[in-house]
Parts: C-alpha cells; structure tokens; sequence
C-alpha cells in the first residue's frame, strides 16, 4: 500500500484552505496552500504531496475542458442580450402581482439554461429591484428570490458544478440535469414562500439605478431560448436514443446554433472571447480544487467516514449528500465541493451499490446547498447588486441555508432509497 495522508493532514488542509478564503486569498492558491500543507502534516514527503496534487488535477482536466467549451453557450447568452430577454419575458409574463415568484422562477430559468449562477445573479437583480421598488416587496425578500431561485436551477443545469458530477461518474450531463429536475421545483416552492413571509421584513427599495439598454438588437424570446434549448437537446440524444453526443460538443453547438438563430453570427467571436474569459476562472478553480482533492483521495478520510457511519448503522448513500455538502460549507462554491467529492468518494458509494445517477444528484444537491457563504463570491456579488448593507445581508443567511437544507434533504429521500 502507497503513502497515505492522514486525518490531521486533512484538517490541516481544509481549515488551512478556508482560514485563507475568508482572509480574501484567492479561492485557487488557498486550496494549492491547504494541499500541501496537509499532505505535509499528514506525513508525505513534499514530492510525494506534490504527486497526489498534480494527480488530482490531472483527474479533473475533463472537467475542465467541458467547462470550457461551456463558454460559448455562456458567452453568446449574456453578451447577446439574450439572458435578459429571457428574464424580462418571464416577469412580464408572470405579472408585478405575482412579483416574486416571478423572480424566483425567471433566476431558476438563466441557470437551468447554462447562465453561470453569479450572472444570472447579476442579470436578475436590477429586473428585481425595479419590481420590488413597483411592488413594495422588501430588499431582503427579493434577494431570497434572486439569490435561491438561482441555486434551485443551479442543481438542474448544464453549468460546471453538474459537468463536474456527472463527469467524475461517467454519466450522461441530461442525466444529471433531469434529475435535479424535481429538487429545483422543490427548492423554488420554498424559496417563493419563505420569499413571501419575508416581503414586509427589512428594508424598502426607494430608489434603483435604471441602465440602458439597446431595445432594437434584442432578440425575442424564442430565439434567445433557442440555444440552451438546443444544446440539451443534443445532450438528450445519449439517453433517449443512445446516441452519444458530448457536452465538449453540444454545449458549444448550442451557443453556435443560438447566434445563428438570433442572427448575430458576425459577434460570435467576441460572444466566444467573453464566454471563455468568464469560465476561464472557474476552469482554473477547478485545477487548484484537484490540488486538494488529489490529498484527500489518497488520505484515510473515507475509511474513517465508512466506520462512523457503519457505526450509527446509516445508509453508505448518506455519504453522497453529506460529503457535498461538508464541502461547499467549507469552500463556498458549488463547483469545488461537486469535484473534490465525487473525486473523492464516487468509488467508495459505487463499490457498495449506489447507482452513479444517485450518487452524482445528491453530491450537486449538497454542493450548491451551500454556496451562498460570505466566504465565496456569490455572497458578495449578491450583496452589491442589490444594493444591501452587510448587516442586511447577513439577516438572510439562515433562510438560504434553510433553503439549501430542504434541496438536500429532498435529494437524500428521493435519491437514497428512503422511499
């Protein structure tokens, strides 16, 4: 048996990587950091920490590539207009009397389409406030409906969390994405209810910042909607016809297929310029989070999970949820915690019977249960374009994580066999 990093070097290396998230180190060297002192604390060698860090990234550079090539999709939706087209349509279908179930519903539509979850945050938020200052519902209720709608459709999207999952098990992205479908409904009822006990709580918006915006280029609705609609047909193709069609394929496909269809083929390039620079981050996140995935694989943290839970005679499928979740509390991004944990213990649930489907809904269900912390960026970028003060912000907390905790409890009785 090989060098293997012990229970301390772990928490070394996660309390290492959160001490330096929350003192504003980027996310990607905090990780790096963390992982080499765990496997420094935990009794490697520093060539043999190395090791277990650049075979851990080496297991998440699929990811990477499909994330990647996610861009184009991405790109063509946000720099085409068509994301807020997509969202306005939505809102004005729906109604100011039914206002925050409309901005619940329109921020679970941009994510479950491929809208990377802070842009779609970005992109709701002044629809938001100009309906909320209409309406008099208050800044925290619709930065619930924002913030949660988002997470609910970030559990049924073609976006890097759900590549990360369903990659790590080698199962079909549509798979993973229709799934999540019944958690996303459940996650957005609780979000549109908690959202409307909270519309008289806190602050009023009194006042917005309008911004212009260039009426003639938008396209309408059904072109706007025509990639991402598209792209998961083409991702459908594998499961319903058992034709296999990549994501490093269809995802891309789709944004094509969308500028053509809203006929700006001429701004494709810089569509596809935009969309690499917004996911090049993420990809490089991805990288830094196989560094410290490549020390847990190889320390005895599964086995000792294995025991406790043998020990309270608990289903070995409760590691698919908790081990998500653990994860996002402790890195903030949905994105991390999906790949370090199905690195992590994918192997461990299938060698004892869990169905990769189960085993990859329930480790994203945890990984974006918890990605609002105000150590990660969807916290602050949440705050700024609502507008709201720290103290305000931090009031919504608990019912975010309320939020979270039902998606993964949902995902554990449905997905764990409890039923």
């Amino acid at each position: 048996m090989g060098a293997e990093v012990s229970i301390l070097g772990v928490f070394v290396a996660m309390t290492i990587t959160i001490i330096l998230i929350f003192r504003s180190i980027n996310p990607p060297y905090a990780m790096m950091a963390g992982a080499i002192a765990g496997g420094l604390v935990g009794g490697l060698s520093l060539a043999a920490t190395l090791k277990f860090m650049i075979g851990g990234a080496q297991l998440l550079t699929p990811a990477v590539l499909r994330i990647l090539a996610a861009g184009v999709l991405v790109g063509v939706l946000i720099e085409s207009g068509a994301a807020n087209v997509i969202a306005n349509t939505i809102v004005s279908k729906m109604g100011e009397t039914r206002a925050l179930l409309a901005i619940t519903v329109s921020a679970l539509v941009l994510t479950a389409v491929g809208v990377f979850i802070a842009a779609a945050v970005i992109t709701v938020a002044p629809i938001a406030l100009m309906i909320a200052k209409r309406t008099g519902v208050s800044r925290l209720s619709v930065l619930i409906a924002v913030v949660c709608g988002a997470r609910a459709g970030n559990v049924m999207s073609p976006n890097p969390n759900t590549i990360a999952a369903a990659e790590s098990f080698s199962i079909p992205l549509t798979s993973v994405m229709f799934a999540g479908i019944g958690l996303a409904i459940i996650g957005a009822g609780c979000t549109y209810f908690i959202a409307k006990k909270l519309n008289n709580k806190g602050s009023k918006v009194t006042k917005i910042k309008m911004e212009k915006t260039d009426e003639i280029n938008q396209p309408s609705f059904l072109a706007a909607i025509s990639g991402p609609l598209f792209a998961i047909f083409i991702l459908s193709l594998q499961p319903l016809l058992n034709i296999e069609v990549d994501s490093l394929i269809a995802l891309p496909a789709g944004g094509i297929f969308g500028a053509i269809i809203m006929r700006k083929t001429t701004d494709l390039k810089s569509f596809m310029t935009s969309g690499l620079q917004k996911m090049s981050g993420i990809s490089i996140l991805i990288l830094a989070t196989g560094t410290l995935a490549g020390i847990i694989v190889n320390s005895s943290l599964s086995s000792m999970i294995m025991s406790g839970l043998n020990a309270f005679d608990l289903p070995i499928s409760f590691i698919a949820p908790l081990s998500g979740s653990f994860m996002a509390l402790a890195t903030a991004s949905a994105t991390s915690s999906a790949a370090i944990s199905s690195n992590v213990f994918g192997e461990i649930l299938l060698e004892n019977g869990v169905s990769a489907l189960a085993a990859a809904t329930m480790i994203n269900a945890g990984a974006i249960a918890f990605d609002h912390l105000p150590h990660g960026p969807l916290f602050h970028i949440s705050r700024d374009s609502l507008f709201m003060e720290m103290k305000e912000r931090l009031k919504a907390l608990p019912y975010e994580t309320l939020i979270g905790l039902v998606i993964v409890i949902a995902s554990t009785i449905i997905y764990a066999g409890l039923l």
